[in-house]
């Protein structure tokens, strides 16, 4: 099961995923303090916890840590997703509900990520090279 992170856990990992890059405390509270006052320590405190939960890797570059994400904000919203679902005494209707709510638009990004992931229908032939023969 896949923990929500908290508040500040997020606001780091959003910057982290959308850097996608390795990033320093420096750097992370840098952008921080655009929106609140905040410690170095408060950052690198939670950096370090995210690498402990295993949210992020990390490698140390001179005397600083660098870090980057272990997978991608689309993995972790899916593992969310994936609980929550799970969770339902009644899966099925969980997801008729959860369409309900979605936007024409979601909708459609919906049907399109169903059919990159579909199989192939039983019925359709897939030529795989082989004669069949033993």
């Amino acid at each position: 099961m896949v923990r929500q992170l908290g508040e500040l856990e997020n606001d780091i990992m959003t910057r982290v995923w959308q850097w996608n890059r390795p990033v320093t405390v420096r750097e992370v509270l840098q952008d921080l303090r655009s929106e609140r006052e905040i410690a170095y320590t408060t950052v690198m405190t939670v950096l370090d916890k995210l690498f402990r939960k295993g949210w992020l890797r990390r490698e140390q570059v001179g005397r600083a840590y660098v870090y980057e994400p272990v997978s991608s904000r689309e993995a972790y919203t899916a593992a969310l997703m994936n609980d929550a679902w799970a969770t339902s005494d009644n899966p099925a209707a969980a997801l008729v509900h959860f369409f309900g709510l979605m936007s024409p638009e979601q909708r459609e990004a919906l049907r399109d990520a169903l059919r990159v992931t579909a199989p192939a229908p039983a019925d359709s032939e897939v030529d795989t090279g082989e004669t069949g023969t033993a």
